[in-house]
């Protein structure tokens, strides 16, 4: 069981409770703050203040005064009218988490809810209730609207749930549980959807995904420098301490540690070949930039997942509701970005590995690794396959930060388009698995024409593992099957377990 209070949530916390299915509860300190920010709100509302989103209208409407007597009627009004998503569904690892960091913003405190409300939130996750939030409709700022306007009709009993793949309305789900709606009082609306969880989320799932896609694309980097008959010397430890980049350091180190006591190395030590091609002579230099920027977006959304990001927000000393824009969703936006540009060069990288491997004119290998070539053609269009999905990430490489579209009237004149950013790092992400899945099965293809040299500790390993569960290509068959097995291999963690039970952990 996980604990929130809005303020110690790790992004490892976020990937047991989206993933792992941890049940998740409202840590009772938080709730005094929680209830203090409340009292506000109804002091407000008793004294008539003005006080954006609670006595007026939001956005442009903020001139638009709402009466004591209507406050309730316009917050559920809000959420009907911002559920406007459309598109495919985001997966139910993402909607968990974007339950979870919703819960986990606005029980910090300065956001005027009520404990019962985050309490229901939190009753989605523990039953596995999935409300329907389509992927597209929010631009990044004034927070994720749209979609969290869509988890929010379903506290209300509204809108709809995902249940068995089939849409089914909210009240019909949360009856089937045992919870019921809560009608939405005052600020609660606006504190449920103003707000960067979708971005978040996303961010933190994308960075799980690519730490554990990183240690794979450095086994396949060192079955690939195997296959070929590249030398280690470019990961000597004294070229690496006079460009200290940490990433670099630690990818080169984890290269060595691979192919450690590896009899291929060993046997072409002396040969003629004064160097090799970018591809292997670079890895600790280009994955160790892609570990550099893994460690950055963590940075980032571990602040993010433990910030209050709804306006306004209320305080205590002196008591005060605030309006800012802590929900514009900039420095997420970058992040994401930043993180699919890394990730789609890492493909990149694995793509050009994979075509040095089956190009007989500089691999030393059979013709696209396949035995009587001709009558084969072994690995040929894997490769195509892997420079198509390199292709198609350099279009979604580009950083959708850099573009902002108004809303409102032109009151939210600018905005960051982060959730935008945030779908593309995971498409990319996902194209980037397939494509080391690619490169994995050529440099397995390869080690196996390695006249019975015994790998590294680490890639014979991988090796091993690769070939009880696909075997070598002897003759062309159904290629598909072979890819999807490896790659399967890949989200499952088949291979590194395998790598990390011989080497210890990849670092």
């Amino acid at each position: 069981m996980i604990k929130i209070d809005g303020n110690s949530l790790t992004i490892e916390d976020v990937v047991k409770i989206s993933r792992g299915f941890e049940t998740v509860h409202l840590d009772d300190k938080s709730i005094p703050a929680i209830e203090k920010s409340r009292r506000y709100v109804e002091k407000v509302l008793k004294e008539e203040r003005i006080v954006y989103g609670i006595t007026t209208g939001v956005g442009e409407l903020a001139n638009k005064l709402i009466s004591s007597a209507d406050a309730e009627k316009m917050q559920e009004n809000l959420i009907r009218s911002h559920a406007t998503s459309v598109g495919e569904l985001f997966s139910e690892d993402v909607v968990r988490g974007i339950i979870l960091l919703r819960a986990n913003a606005v029980s910090k405190g300065f956001s005027g809810i009520r404990v019962i409300v985050i309490k229901l939130l939190l009753e989605l996750l523990n039953n596995n209730i999935y409300p329907y939030i389509p992927r597209q409709g929010s631009v990044g700022a004034s927070g994720d609207l749209s979609p969290l306007a869509h988890l929010a009709l379903v506290l209300m009993g509204e809108g709809e749930c995902i249940e068995d793949g089939n849409r089914v309305p909210s009240k019909t789900v949360l009856d089937k549980a045992g919870l019921k709606p809560v009608t939405l009082q005052p600020k609660e609306g606006l504190a449920l959807i103003n707000g960067t969880q979708i971005m978040s989320s996303l961010g933190c799932l994308a960075v799980d995904d690519a730490e554990k896609l990183l240690k794979h694309a450095q086994i396949a980097g060192a079955m690939s420098l195997e296959a070929l008959h590249g030398t280690s010397k470019a990961y000597d430890a004294r070229i690496h301490a006079v460009r200290p980049h940490p990433g670099q350091i630690r990818c080169a180190a984890n290269m060595r540690q691979l192919i450690k006591d590896s009899e291929i190395v060993a046997s072409h030590k002396n040969c003629e070949k004064v160097q090799d091609a970018y591809t292997l002579r670079c890895i600790p230099q280009v994955y160790g930039a892609v570990m550099d920027t893994i460690e950055y977006v963590k940075s980032v959304f571990s602040i993010e997942i433990n910030s209050a990001t709804d306006n306004p927000l209320i305080f205590e000393d002196p008591e005060e509701a605030i309006s800012g824009g802590n929900f514009h969703g900039e420095p997420l936006a970058f992040a994401l970005d930043f993180l699919g540009i890394a990730m789609s060069e890492m493909g990149n990288i694995s793509e050009r590995t994979a075509d040095r491997l089956v190009n007989p004119h500089v691999s030393g290998l059979p013709p696209f690794l396949a035995e009587n070539s001709g009558l084969n053609s072994g690995y040929m269009i894997a490769q195509y396959t892997a420079a198509a999905l390199v292709s198609e990430n350099k279009v979604l490489a580009h950083p959708p930060s850099v573009d902002s579209i108004p809303t409102s009237a032109g009151q939210e004149d600018h905005v960051s388009m982060g959730p935008i950013a945030g779908r593309h790092a995971v498409d990319i992400i996902h194209n980037v698995e397939q494509i080391i899945a690619i490169e994995m099965l050529a440099a397995a293809q390869g080690i196996d024409f390695q006249e019975e040299l015994k790998p590294g500790t680490g890639t014979n390993a991988a090796w091993k593992e690769i070939r009880k569960h696909i075997p070598h290509l002897g003759e062309d068959r159904v290629m598909y099957p072979d890819m999807e097995k490896m790659l399967s291999l890949i989200k499952e963690g088949v291979v590194l377990k395998a790598v990390e039970d011989a080497v210890g952990v990849i670092a």
